[in-house]
């Protein structure tokens, strides 16, 4: 985001137009709004090259490919992450034409809106794991029994054999995600899934860590403070499997810089304690 910012800026003030490669349309109305050029259209380009809008001057600003402003190095094991790749250009114009866009503008905020109700949808509570041992029938998997506040902990397997030592789940705040169908996973139902970041190898995996005095069966939403009291009731496991919701929400979660659990990177994952983060994984993909 920062280096989005500084590729606004450099733009000058009569830039009309400013093309992206590779982002996504709410992060362009993220910038746009940190932006205070009077009139810039923010454009997603998918294509290799960046097509000129009526005429206008086309020039490269910030970012060529594989610049080293895309790689940030990981301070734990000192191995680099590559960040999604931006390739910025802007134009200025004259008589330029109105340049179009595949959707417009209200047609991306409906998809926005659409997509923060599907992830605010999922029953996502904060959850306290009170027991954990290693699965007898599969290598990779942990069996854990979680409180998330009903009468009984949740039986859940996840696949953190190769990420986290048994000793670190035992009594570990964690995030579960409540309302996908029971899975039978070698001879053992799972009912749920914890909430996890990952870099782009999958070779770091992170539980998400609820703030401090959060409770376990406390639901987690996507958004400001106070539209905790306005959520959509959380969708019944049959609807989150025929309609697909996880599979629409999971792209587009992850940590921004900071480690914050975001939606879109706008959105953070809240409890009423506060947001909930990844201690180590910044720009991950949460799952």
């Amino acid at each position: 985001m920062a280096a989005v910012a500084a590729a606004i800026t450099g733009c000058s003030t009569t830039t009309t137009n400013l093309f992206f490669k590779g982002c996504t349309a709410p992060f362009l109305r993220s910038c746009r709004r940190r932006s205070n050029i009077t009139g810039l259209n923010l454009i997603n380009n998918h294509r290799s090259s960046v097509p000129s809008a009526g005429g206008g001057k086309l020039t490269p600003l910030l970012l060529p490919p594989r610049s080293p402003l895309c790689l940030v190095p990981n301070s734990r094991n000192n191995t680099a992450r590559r960040l999604q790749l931006l390739l910025c250009y802007c134009t200025e114009s004259s008589n330029t034409a109105a340049v179009t866009t595949t959707k417009s503008e209200s047609e991306s905020e409906s998809e926005e809106k659409g997509i923060k109700e599907a992830a605010n949808s999922l029953d996502i509570r904060v959850g306290r794991i009170v027991k954990a041992w290693r699965h007898e029938e599969a290598d990779s998997l942990y069996v854990e029994e979680v409180d998330i506040g009903e009468a009984e902990p949740r039986t859940i397997c996840s696949g953190l054999v190769k990420y986290t030592p048994l000793h670190l789940l035992q009594d570990r705040n964690v995030i579960v995600l409540a309302n996908l169908k029971a899975r039978n996973m070698r001879g053992v139902k799972s009912f749920g899934m914890l909430m996890a970041a990952s870099d782009a190898a999958h070779e770091n995996v992170e539980l998400l860590v609820p703030p401090e005095g959060a409770v376990p069966g406390e639901r987690v939403w996507f958004g400001s403070v106070d539209e905790k009291d306005n959520l959509p009731d959380a969708a019944s496991p049959n609807q989150i499997q025929k309609k697909k919701i996880w599979e629409l929400v999971q792209p587009h979660l992850r940590t921004d810089e900071a480690g914050v659990a975001t939606l879109d990177m706008i959105h953070q994952m809240r409890t009423s304690a506060g947001p909930v983060i990844s201690q180590s994984l910044y720009n991950a993909n949460i799952s």
